[in-house]
């Protein structure tokens, strides 16, 4: 699987220097990037635009450095649930004006938690950009935050647990960050535990946002058919006073030293299911290494799409499963690959058997020359073709700015991955995939039944 996450981002080389307070600058213009301005306003708040001049729609987000990682366990969930209850009203709109003046002009308002950081955004016509503003920053800054609202809205995040759980698709990838990371921040759930949810107060959660939803933590970014000096406009009224004092930006979150090893060799959920769901993965880089490009390609031709060698082997050729394809994931100092797979109990030893067997083909051989350029040619386009909307430039901002504390141009990031060669992807592969792996399984299983797998 293939996200612009992994590529388009950051060089993760060292801070730059620092640009004075209301100073805008101009951080790309071509036709690929577009026009990206950056603007940093008293109190740390910092404003990312990126003008599309072909568009008649605009993407608003709001962004937090706060998510699931800053939680301790018997806090879990707190992040995820204080996005819930911000919807639930503020002190000068309740949830249904909310709700009623967005859909009043066809737009749409949805927030995301991650395990580095929350999103608030709106997608809107470009000429209702100012009710945007109004709406996500009333939400940031002005949530109520009731015991009565948190009661109604608890009962919706248990809920939501409780679909995670009936997916096995889903609950397999909880489980996998479980039985790599054990149990430590990234180990645990972004949706917290029903132990958890059910023991939050409103003092715990109001105070998660007392204290997390401050200007120094905060990234503003929009895309579209937007001019920087109206969204700076906009934002300065809507966070006013605020926006005082001479605080610094947040400090790029660095993280902890990535795994040498699993935390635990495998993990179960056994269920009557149908399918096995299985993951099995081993440590990687952290997201400022600069040997992710070369991960990336990797990624591709280990199992990123259709041609690549695991799609091929275990579906083409041998039909043992319908879904099969790797991942490559990042955070601050940490990471992971992974390769997921569904299929019948029976062909479950098969599977695994092929995988391992191409794990180690890879770690020894590397990656023809054929593969490296055919995969280069994926990583590319599908990173240019994921830009194409308002939504994941607006992302691709937030994510730069708060995850790697510079905005590095597409051109740059395509010229990167154009330069990566065979002997750079053989480097990758004999230190990633000759690494003890761990394996999560969701399906009929016993834990005796897995010491055999």
């Amino acid at each position: 699987m293939i996200t612009t996450d992994v590529l388009g981002s950051g060089a993760g080389a060292a801070a730059p220097a620092p640009v004075p307070v209301g100073v805008t600058q101009l951080l790309d213009l071509d036709e690929v990037g577009g026009r990206v301005e950056r603007t940093e306003l008293p109190g740390g708040l910092r404003v990312l635009t990126e003008t599309m001049p072909g568009v008649l729609s605009a993407t608003l987000g709001i962004w937090v450095g706060v998510g699931s990682r800053d939680e301790t366990p018997d806090v879990g969930g707190s992040s995820h649930f204080l996005e819930h209850l911000l919807f639930k009203g503020t002190t000068t709109r309740s949830a249904l004006e909310i709700a009623t003046a967005m859909d009043a002009v066809g737009g749409e308002m949805n927030a995301f938690t991650a395990k580095e950081h929350t999103c608030y955004y709106a997608n809107v016509l470009a000429s209702d950009l100012p009710l945007a503003v109004a709406l996500l920053s009333d939400l940031v800054t002005e949530a109520r935050n009731t015991a009565a609202d948190l009661e109604s809205e608890r009962t919706v995040v248990l809920e939501e647990i409780a679909m995670r759980d009936d997916e096995p698709s889903d609950a397999v990838h909880d489980l996998f960050a479980e039985t790599l990371f054990g149990d430590t921040p990234l180990g645990r759930s972004v949706l917290g535990t029903v132990e958890s949810i059910e023991g939050l107060s409103r003092d715990d959660v109001d105070g998660w946002y007392r204290s997390r939803y401050a200007p120094p933590a905060v990234v503003v970014t929009a895309a579209g058919r937007v001019d920087h000096q109206q969204v700076l406009d906009l934002v300065t009224a809507a966070f006013g006073p605020r926006l005082t004092g001479d605080a610094s930006p947040a400090p790029l979150r660095l993280g902890d030293p990535a795994p040498t090893a699993p935390s635990r060799p495998f993990g179960l959920i056994s269920r009557s299911t149908e399918q096995t769901h299985l993951l099995v993965g081993a440590p990687a880089m952290g997201r400022l290494d600069e040997r992710r490009y070369a991960a990336a390609v990797l990624d591709a031709a280990v199992g990123g799409g259709m041609s690549s060698r695991l799609f091929q082997e275990i579906r083409e050729n041998r039909g043992l499963v319908y879904s099969v394809g790797s991942m490559l994931t990042h955070y601050a100092g940490a990471g992971s690959f992974s390769v997921y797979a569904g299929c019948s109990k029976k062909r479950v030893p098969e599977v695994l058997r092929l995988i391992r067997a191409e794990f180690e083909r890879v770690a020894a051989d590397g990656i023809t020359a054929a593969e490296v350029a055919r995969t280069r040619g994926q990583l590319k386009g599908g990173l240019v073709l994921g830009l194409e909307d308002t939504g994941s430039r607006m992302s691709r901002l937030g994510k730069s700015e708060l995850s790697y504390g510079e905005y590095l141009p597409v051109r740059e990031v395509l010229a990167r991955i154009e330069s990566v060669d065979e002997d750079q992807v053989g480097a990758v592969a004999a230190e990633l995939l000759s690494q003890e792996t761990c394996l999560a399984v969701v399906g009929p299983y016993r834990e005796s039944d897995l010491d055999r797998l």
